[in-house]
């Protein structure tokens, strides 16, 4: 648990009832019990919520890993009346609903965890095979463009014989920042491996691609690495782009030809963007 809570079903549920739903379950996943309230601005001292509540924790393992909440948008001024045997089997039937939700909470967790890099946060290259190979077939039944971007960290190598391994992953967590928040919600950022990054661009052409290309190697070349250690690294980025269908009509294709790409920058002097021009041959 993050303290993060989200609705997964609700049923008459308006907008102007959601403050009342979130202040309610916060205090049941804090306060790990249930709650009976006829006025919730009252009792929870916060003008923000309204009306009465009745609260239940789903608790599976001795912790509340979610709550049922029921809203009245009218306050009361008597408690909700539940006797002492009707709590018990309410609490009673909870049980195995908690123990599901729980058992879907960490398969999800476990899922999550299998597509994602540990050290950075962004997709594994597990997951951008998968979502490529998913893409690429959607872009060929549309007509749509694909594009994937392929990134190198310029002189990452230098970092890591310099200031240690260490400093070379936290360079590596600010450079995932830095092409997370370059590229659009809609693209799939992903360490490929090593100081390697992809991203993915879904209904996107050559030109669209390059601009976030243009976007994630000037925001790196701009930005002071380890700042916080006290140190001043410069890093910058070769990049290679290639679009599906214009060179490729395939992911594997569209890999080699983002891949080749990369390395026509390394060649020329790296800290640039190379379109891929035509498929590669192999």
């Amino acid at each position: 648990m993050k303290g993060d809570l989200t609705a997964i079903a609700d049923e008459g549920l308006t907008a102007d009832m959601m403050p009342s739903l979130w202040i309610a379950a916060q205090w049941v996943m804090r306060h790990g019990s249930e709650l009976l309230s006829g006025d919730l601005a009252r009792d929870s001292g916060k003008a923000a919520a309204t009306g009465s509540a009745i609260a239940f924790p789903l608790v599976c393992r001795n912790r509340p890993i979610g709550v049922l909440v029921g809203i009245d948008p009218l306050p009361s001024a008597a408690l909700p009346a539940l006797s002492a045997s009707l709590s018990l089997a309410i609490r009673s039937i909870l049980e195995a609903p908690a123990i599901a939700l729980d058992n879907a909470l960490s398969l999800q967790r476990l899922e999550a965890e299998s597509v994602t890099d540990d050290l950075t946060g962004l997709h594994n290259s597990r997951f951008l095979n998968v979502v490529l190979r998913r893409e690429a077939k959607r872009a060929s039944r549309s007509g749509r463009p694909l594009s994937l971007l392929f990134l190198d960290l310029d002189g990452f190598k230098q970092v890591n014989d310099t200031y240690g391994h260490l400093a070379g992953s936290k360079a590596l967590v600010e450079a995932s920042g830095i092409i997370r928040g370059s590229a659009r919600e809609t693209d799939i950022a992903a360490r490929f491996g090593g100081d390697e990054f992809s991203v993915v661009l879904p209904d996107t052409g050559c030109e669209g691609a390059v601009s976030v290309a243009e976007r994630i190697r000037d925001r790196i070349g701009a930005c002071v690495f380890l700042a916080s250690d006290g140190l001043s690294v410069h890093l910058t980025a070769s990049i290679g782009v290639a679009t599906l269908p214009d060179v490729a009509a395939s992911a594997d294709e569209l890999i080699r030809a983002a891949d080749v790409a990369m390395y026509r920058v390394k060649d020329a002097g790296k800290n640039g963007i190379h379109i891929a021009q035509e498929a590669p041959a192999f």
